[in-house]
């Protein structure tokens, strides 16, 4: 038998740093419990006794290389392709190049390799709270196809144009695809000089991909809508894919969340056209699919083409959950969460011991989402919180220009507005459904709200708004998305032309993770604080909807410009055991430079002192965010570097050097002289 996953933490360490949390908030707003929480403001802020940053920063840069801010080193852990088995000499780099993923074996092999394009890492410790070794959970998002295999055209155009035949001449390409995306779980440990490896095979050794068997769970378990020809009772799904963001449960499972799903499937067009099915066809309208896909799988897996399966996307979109002990355990779609494109889904503890789940529907004008479990987390039965998921309440977000918000209950009530009049014959299909109900409810739409994440030293909640250059200066009502919106600036996404993205913070009233209503702000408005003719904002009522223009920067509050580094589209966060807030950013690389990843207090008197911290190689985008329980490393994702260029004209060669290509990899950052970082 695996053994039982301890808590992440025990009552009593969760039930004392809720009374720290408590008397941080207060040292910090000057309120008083019964009274409720007032929003930190600059002045107040740098008042608190929170622990500031004290890395050296390092400035943005281009070259192909993983710098690092000075009196800090990196650990190469897993590369795409290493061998998570012993026996297996992995994917080397000179068979990447020469087209060797196409050979007649590669998909088998893959499946047991360390995936492509890794996103979400959860550190779960394998001897009580050793911060020395345990077990990664790592996600793999994605298949850039010009960076796997040689001789596609160069513009992206014509690669989908000419990909179905392309697939039908290498009857390997589509297995080996759907064997890179998914899970991998593995053993790491750190050595007495204090450097990280990956420690090969094991009794948790582990790889999920698009084709591993997954349990439906929840409200829309066993759904109509969830029905198809090879699971006609709708339980049973195959595969996990388009992971981006993750999390990890108190009771000590993985959470890797499905995005962009609807790359999968293709052949909408011709099935819209056809089809008498009003509710599947009703099902598809706020989540769209194209008639071609990216990937191409539907000319290699009738699954994922939509005149075969219509109601197989349905099936996708959602949050996962996986017991990292268990390798026989089928991973399991929790379906209360909604169906969006996920990204992420961060847990906290509520004052009365239920659990809230934070995510962000990461797309143009989409919204942020609550989950709080019906049940209370029991530290001491692990067996009794495994569906602690499947029953609850979703909430969808509405920032009000006041600063106020409520939490809107997507729950179905033929009394209330989610009924059947509406298109909402049940839970099930509310949560199907997930984007629509919260279009009616009047949630805010935001600007890519990816990851969400709740401080757990404060409480509050943090939400990277990646960007949105399809801001309007001024109110405009227009459809996007098949409903109609307003595209005008308001008061939580107050800049036109966001294409550097911005962060919120979020206080729960009560500072209770169940509660249903907060309080907001704009923390972050991300930019590069150096170009002449910018603004460099410090004080909140400047952050006026409308007129914050593309330049214009905010560092909650910080009045020195020259000691803040430039930042472009915050995507992942994560909490250091201090506090500090940890961000990773998804740019293009004309914006600023590289993209990077930082660090700011968030209290204290360098509250908004931002610094960068690393700076990835070319082309990458950098994720992932996850400390150990000591604070002493840094797990990062370098995900696909050399994007923007391919395999046959690089134009980045990390980590393998020469003129190899690029690969992705999952690195461990930590001190030279072994402090906390």
């Amino acid at each position: 038998m695996p053994d039982p996953a301890p808590p992440i933490a025990s009552f009593a360490a969760v039930f004392e740093r809720r009374l720290s949390r408590r008397e941080f908030v207060t040292a910090a707003g000057g309120v008083s419990a019964a009274a409720g929480l007032a929003l930190l403001q600059p002045g107040e802020a740098r008042g608190a006794a929170v622990a500031g940053t004290t890395l050296a920063r390092i400035a943005p840069s281009r070259r192909d290389a993983l710098e690092l801010a000075a009196g800090h080193r990196y650990d190469l852990v897993a590369r795409w392709g290493d061998a998570l088995w012993p026996g297996d000499a992995g994917l080397d780099a000179a068979t990447l190049r020469r087209g060797g993923l196409l050979d007649p074996g590669a998909a088998a092999a893959q499946a047991r390799r360390f995936g492509t394009n890794c996103d979400a890492i959860a550190f779960f410790p394998l001897d009580g709270r050793s911060s020395r070794r345990g077990l990664l959970c790592v996600n793999h998002e994605f298949v850039d196809a010009e960076l796997c295999f040689t001789g596609l055209p160069r513009a992206e155009r014509q690669r989908l144009k000419e990909r179905p035949d392309w697939i039908r001449r290498h009857p390997e390409a589509v297995a080996w695809m759907q064997a890179a995306h998914g899970v991998s779980v593995l053993q790491v440990e750190r050595s007495a000089r204090g450097r990280w490896r990956h420690v090969p095979g094991g009794r948790y050794a582990r790889r999920i991909t698009a084709t591993t068997p997954c349990e439906i769970h929840g409200p829309a378990r066993g759904h109509e809508l969830l029905r198809t020809g090879a699971d006609p009772g709708g339980t049973r799904a195959l595969g996990t894919f388009a992971n981006c963001a993750g999390g990890k449960t108190p009771w000590g499972t993985y959470l890797t969340a499905e995005e962009n799903v609807d790359d999968y499937f293709g052949g909408a067009a011709s099935w819209l056209a056809a089809t008498t099915d009003a509710r599947t066809r009703a099902a598809h309208e706020r989540f769209p699919l194209p008639e071609r896909s990216p990937y191409g799988w539907e000319h290699g897996d009738l699954r994922f083409d939509l005149r075969q399966e219509p109601r197989e996307p349905l099936r996708c979109g959602w949050i996962v959950e996986i017991d990292p002990r268990d390798p026989l355990a089928p991973p399991r779609k929790r379906t209360a969460l909604g169906r969006f494109s996920h990204e992420g889904a961060n847990t906290i503890l509520a004052r009365d011991g239920r659990v809230a789940a934070y995510m962000g529907d990461d797309d143009k004008f989409e919204y942020v989402y609550k989950f709080v479990t019906r049940g209370r987390f029991d530290p001491k039965q692990t067996a009794a919180n495994r569906d602690l998921l499947d029953e609850g309440t979703l909430y969808v977000a509405r920032f009000d220009a006041d600063g106020r918000g409520e939490w809107l209950p997507l729950v179905h009530d033929e009394n209330g507005p989610l009924n059947s009049a509406a298109g909402f014959r049940d839970q099930g299909e509310v949560v199907i459904k997930c984007r629509a109900a919260a279009d009616r409810l009047g949630a805010t739409p935001m600007d890519r709200p990816e990851d969400v994440e709740p401080s757990p030293v404060s409480g509050r909640v943090y939400i990277a708004c990646t960007k949105n250059g399809s801001r309007e200066r001024d109110s405009k009502r227009a459809n996007f998305t098949n409903r109609e919106i307003d595209l005008g600036a308001d008061a939580a996404n107050p800049r036109l032309l966001n294409d550097f993205g911005h962060v919120i913070e979020l206080v729960e009233d009560g500072d209770d993770a169940a509660a249903t209503r907060f309080r907001w702000s704009v923390f972050l408005l991300a930019g590069d604080p150096r170009v002449p003719g910018s603004r460099f904002l410090t004080r909140t009522e400047d952050l006026v909807a409308g007129r914050i223009e593309r330049g214009d920067t905010y560092y909650a509050g910080y009045p020195d410009a020259s000691q803040v580094s430039p930042i472009a589209c915050p995507d992942n966060l994560g909490f250091d055991p201090q506090g500090r807030l940890w961000i990773v950013t998804d740019a293009e690389s004309n914006l600023i430079a590289n993209n990077g990843c930082y660090v700011v207090p968030t209290a204290g008197p360098d509250r908004g002192l931002l610094r960068q911290i690393a700076s990835g190689p070319v082309g990458c985008e950098i994720c992932g965010c996850e400390f150990t329980p000591d604070g002493r490393t840094l797990f990062l994702s370098i995900q696909h570097p050399g994007e923007g260029g391919t395999i046959d004209d690089p134009v980045s060669h990390w980590p393998d050097g020469g003129d190899l290509p690029a690969r992705s990899a999952l690195v461990a950052v930590t001190r030279e002289d072994g402090g906390a970082l």
